[in-house]
């Protein structure tokens, strides 16, 4: 059985060479991330080049994510790079230092941290291992004392527990790298921290001006890692294209226990909103350094694909790692054994669902007509993608072929689950276009003589949100 669930890995200085970048997609790379907290805009743009180059070389569809850094919510630096903190001691956050820090304070980069917190309040540093409590503010000065000690080294992460850091989602620097994310027209961008849909209509006027030279406009994809993103989820959603379940940042601000009965939530969210979902941290983390996952890791793999996400993601299991390929390669066969596990359950889906649209109508009826009739494939022929990604909101062992003659949509189609995208020529003529259809997937070994497949298009053809066609076909 082909493998539905889609996997994200990302770049780094693990697998920045051309002979890695072609190994991880033919290992099972579908989408790759670039990471804007690192580096600089050419070596992104360097990065970006060699993936469509490999990918080129590999004949597959492989998009490109630009991850955007986001707000800055960090200590400054450290005399001697770091200082231990005690439980039960003193220790000053001061955004007016300019020295460096030592045992007793430290500077930092963001700001307006006195103003975001008050005496009682729970400070989160480096990933939630070290634990503060707010005793009193004075002007630029935070007095907190330990209550979890530990190393604290240069620039770590601060999180305010259950909340509340008034940090814009989009900084100056995230608008530069939207800038260089349209220069090799990237085709999705990820928003870090955004809290409201405000932040995610901000992000994509900005990278609809950016691309406009180019005609491109990207896929948004909102990463939910703040806690004020919970309650407003529907209106991210809807004003997005997709979500990523960042477990890193949100479990830090509400909790470890929390975040398990969240993802479920978000996916199930998604799902219902036709967007997709992207699950990431620490999935194989143990892989950074082992050549095979922990079993608790396959577990939360199996998990994530269980509950419906369209792709996995590896952060620095591929970028820092020393077994990237095995690591996706590990990765690839857990999701097919879980995707084996799958109820289909297509009757009960559609129970009291209601499809005012007649391009959505169609890709259901593909989806029941092929599902009932035991057909080998469901092929989409789509302009904007928009008939595949309706098909993949539902659970079908039917493999989808979303056939397209834009090079972007089979690009974007990559995250979708359980669509394998293909490009194919633009034809005017119906008929012209199924037969072309039919044989690319012949040729590609899908289908063989006496195999039924249901097709779906437009009449006329060529116009994106036109398909109003359904039609089952045996081949030869």
């Amino acid at each position: 059985m082909p493998r539905h669930t889609k996997i994200v890995a990302t770049l780094g200085p693990a697998s920045s060479s051309p002979e890695v970048m072609e190994r991880l997609i033919a290992a099972g790379v579908d989408v790759v991330r670039l990471n804007f907290s690192h580096g600089k805009a050419q070596d992104h743009i360097d990065r970006a080049t060699m993936v469509r180059a490999a990918a080129d070389k590999a004949g597959k569809a492989v998009a490109i994510m630009a991850d955007l850094q986001g707000p800055k919510i960090r200590v400054g630096k450290f005399e001697g790079d770091k200082t231990q903190l005690k439980q039960g001691q003193s220790f000053t956050l001061d955004a007016a230092r300019s020295a460096l820090g030592d045992n007793d304070a430290v500077g930092l980069d963001y700001k307006e941290l006195p103003r975001d917190v008050r005496p009682g309040d729970t400070l989160l540093l480096n990933d939630g291992l070290i634990v503060l409590t707010v005793d009193d503010v004075v002007g630029e000065s935070v007095r907190t004392t330990v209550k979890i000690g530990g190393t604290l080294s240069n620039n770590k992460g601060i999180n305010k527990q259950g909340g509340g850091l008034t940090a814009p989602a989009l900084t100056a620097k995230d608008m530069e790298d939207i800038k260089t994310a349209m220069s090799f027209q990237a085709e999705y961008v990820a928003v870090s921290f955004p809290k409201s849909a405000t932040d995610m209509e901000m992000a994509r006027q900005l990278c609809n001006v950016a691309g406009e030279k180019w005609r491109h406009k990207p896929g948004l994809i909102a990463k939910i890692e703040r806690s004020e993103a919970i309650p407003v989820l529907e209106q991210i959603l809807k004003a997005s294209d997709g979500i990523m379940v960042a477990r890193g940042d949100l479990a830090i601000e509400v909790g470890n226990a929390a975040v398990p009965a969240l993802q479920k939530r978000m996916i199930k969210m998604a799902r219902a909103l036709d967007k997709t979902t992207i699950t990431a941290t620490q999935m194989m983390e143990s892989m950074i350094v082992n050549p095979v996952p922990t079993r608790a890791e396959v577990s939360d793999v199996a998990n994530a694909v269980l509950d419906g996400t369209d792709a996995v993601m590896l952060s620095a299991e591929t970028a820092a790692g020393q077994y990237p390929v095995e690591t996706v390669e590990a990765m690839a066969s857990i999701c097919v054994e879980a995707e084996r596990a799958e109820e289909v359950r297509l009757d009960a889906d559609f129970t009291n669902k209601h499809f005012g649209r007649i391009d959505q109508s169609i890709a259901m009826g593909a989806l029941f007509t092929a599902h009932h009739l035991g057909c080998k494939a469901i092929l989409a022929l789509t302009e904007s993608g928009s008939t595949a990604l309706w098909m993949s909101r539902y659970r079908v062992h039917v493999p989808i072929f979303g056939l397209t003659s834009q090079v972007v949509s089979q690009r974007r189609m990559a995250l979708y689950r359980n669509v394998r995208p293909l490009l194919m020529p633009n034809f005017n003529d119906r008929d012209t276009a199924l037969a072309a259809a039919e044989k690319i997937l012949v040729e590609r070994g899908v289908l063989k003589p006496g195999d039924t497949y249901a097709i779906t298009c437009g009449e006329p053809m060529g116009y994106p949100g036109g398909t109003n066609m359904l039609k089952v076909c045996r081949v030869g």
